[in-house]
């Protein structure tokens, strides 16, 4: 299955600069016997593990997160960039390479759910900077995240060692 997937995704050489491999995952996502192969994987990974929502990072977590509450029969909460919410809702900012960034959550995002367990889902982790932002704000709005899931880990930056101390992590693919 995992090199069902991986040859699914496309490698392009020095993007976005030289010297960098890209993991282009917009072919993963066209070929639906892989795409389909991760959410199921996804689900079962966990199906039996008392989840209360799925919650997916701006933008490409939505593109695994939704199917997979849907998958699961939960609700899916969205984290959005700043001021992309209508409702009142708590942010957490987080440092980029060149600058800052805000992320936020609505304030009712768990449905009144004391202590909600949830999954926090995205593309790929690279140095954890958006997730640490992320686990702030589940745990802000009353939510405990019993892992952060991944399609793939970009090892190198360490991201995922990073945001460990925190929650539990889990990356399909690693590179």
């Amino acid at each position: 299955m995992k090199q069902k997937i991986l040859e699914s995704i496309r490698v392009v050489a020095d993007y976005p600069k030289e010297g960098v491999l890209f993991r282009d995952i917009t072919t993963l996502l066209n070929n639906p016997v892989a795409f389909s192969m991760v959410i199921e994987h996804f689900k079962e990974r966990y199906s039996g593990e008392q989840i209360d929502f799925v919650v997916g990072l701006e933008s490409r977590g939505f593109i695994f997160g939704a199917p997979l509450a849907y998958a699961l029969g939960l609700g899916f909460v969205p984290i959005r960039k700043k001021g992309k919410l209508p409702y009142a809702k708590v942010s957490a900012s987080y440092d980029l390479e060149y600058g800052s960034d805000e992320i936020e959550i609505h304030i009712d995002a768990f449905a009144g759910i004391q202590n909600a367990r949830v999954v926090l889902v995205d593309d790929l982790i690279a140095t954890g900077g958006t997730v640490q932002s992320a686990l702030k704000l589940i745990e802000k709005v009353g939510g405990k995240c019993v892992e952060a899931c991944f399609l793939i880990d970009l090892v190198e930056f360490g991201g995922s060692k990073e945001i460990a101390n925190s929650t539990k992590v889990y990356s399909l693919l690693q590179f």
